[in-house]
C-alpha cells in the first residue's frame, strides 16, 4: 500500500512524521503541539493560547488537504494538567459548530518539547 500524505508548509512538526494520512476518505491528522511554524517555539501564554495554536496548525493541515473544520469526525486531546480541560473546553467550543466532532481527552504525564497540549484529529472527506 502506497500511503498519500498531507504537508502543510506552515504546520510544524517535531519528528519524522506526515501532518495528515490518507486511508480512503478518512484522513488521520497526527497530534499537533502548540508550535508556532514561523520561530519553531512553542506558544507563550496560558493553555487558551496554546489550544488556540494548535488547532490552526492542524487547521492549516486540513486546508492543505482540500477539508475544513466541518469535515472533522473525532478529535483526540492530550492534556498534562487536567485542571486545563474547562480553558480548553471552552476553545474547542469555538472551533467547530455543533452537532459537535466525538472527542476524547487524556490527561498525560508529559508531551514533547514541555507543552501542556497536543491535539489530533480524524476527517472525512465528503462524498
Amino acid at each position: 500500500m502506497s500511503r498519500q500524505t498531507v504537508n502543510a508548509s506552515n504546520a510544524a512538526a517535531v519528528g519524522p512524521y506526515s501532518h495528515a494520512t490518507w486511508a480512503g476518505d478518512l484522513l488521520f491528522c497526527s497530534g499537533q503541539t502548540p508550535l508556532d511554524s514561523k520561530s519553531g517555539r512553542l506558544v507563550e501564554g496560558n493553555i487558551a493560547d496554546q489550544t488556540r495554536q494548535c488547532f490552526a496548525n492542524l487547521f492549516q493541515v486540513l486546508e492543505a488537504a482540500g477539508l475544513s473544520p466541518d469535515d472533522v469526525v473525532s478529535v483526540n486531546v492530550y492534556l498534562t494538567d487536567m485542571s486545563d480541560f474547562g480553558q480548553m473546553n471552552q476553545i474547542y467550543a469555538e472551533q467547530f459548530s455543533a452537532p459537535y466532532p466525538s472527542r476524547t481527552t487524556i490527561g498525560c504525564a508529559s508531551l514533547p518539547l514541555g507543552a501542556r497540549i497536543e491535539i489530533g484529529l480524524t476527517a472525512k472527506r465528503r462524498s
